[in-house]
């Protein structure tokens, strides 16, 4: 690793431990690259302090995302915790909260790095309906760079009771509700055709950073719809056609 590298990881580090999670000295400064570097390494040393990195999250996973952000591929970050549907949250613990929803699966042998779409759905032990709480930190559209070091916005993720994958799964249909309306519906073929390709593309990309996908670990495939917001009073419900549905509420 160069001097270089490390002197953005520590000064990441170090601002993380201020709370600035968007350094200014670095906008418009840190390629891609770079920031997944820095993020893989402030999760290890996050992973010294006692966290345990669950799994993985794919965003940016639909077309029209990507050319919002101007990015050509999805992306990852790290799963460090986790809660179970009908968790609440209380509104002064999320910093500019919002959510996505999502199918988390999780794999029950590693992965190699050429793997295919029909191993990883051999792969796949059980799926959860799921909701990743996202934080935007930063000037994410602005400086997406820096939201991938600082971990691609995770927060959590709300997990629903497992099942078996279903054959389709590109036929699935989420169905979003906040404080009673229906604001959104998508199919699971809005995740790159078909959210098995995520954990694909996850498998090549990690293995350009020397990682790899592990039995046990989860991975969030991405969102079937577009990100909303979560403001103090919301209450969300999604329901995955076939799978099942989860639920949070954020209180005052």
């Amino acid at each position: 690793m160069s001097d270089t590298l490390n002197t953005m990881i520590e000064d990441f580090w170090q601002a993380r431990e201020r709370a600035e999670y968007f350094p200014t000295a670095y906008f418009d400064r840190l390629t891609q690259e770079q920031a997944y570097q820095v993020q893989l390494a402030v999760v290890d040393r996050r992973g010294d302090r006692g966290e345990y990195q669950l799994g993985w999250k794919v965003g940016l996973t639909s077309a029209a995302i990507q050319q919002q952000f101007g990015c050509h591929e999805p992306v990852f970050g790290c799963i460090l915790s986790n809660v179970s549907s009908g968790h609440v949250f209380s509104a002064s613990e999320l910093i500019a909260p919002g959510f996505e929803s999502e199918l988390c699966m999780r794999i029950d042998r590693d992965l190699p790095a050429d793997v295919t779409v029909d191993e990883v759905r051999k792969a796949i032990s059980v799926v959860y309906p799921s909701l990743e709480i996202i934080e935007t930190r930063g000037p994410f559209t602005a400086q997406l760079s820096l939201a991938l070091a600082d971990n691609a916005q995770q927060k959590t993720i709300v997990m629903g009771q497992a099942t078996a994958l279903p054959r389709s799964l590109e036929l699935v249909e989420a169905k979003v509700v906040i404080n009673d309306v229906e604001v959104a519906t998508g199919l699971g073929t809005a995740v790159l055709g078909n959210p098995l390709n995520s954990i694909v593309w996850l498998a090549r990309k990690l293995a350009e950073f020397g990682r790899g996908l592990k039995a046990g670990e989860i991975v969030m495939t991405g969102s079937f719809t577009r990100q909303f917001p979560l403001a103090a009073g919301d209450r969300v419900r999604v329901s995955f056609s076939g799978i099942g549905d989860v639920e949070t509420t954020v209180t005052v």
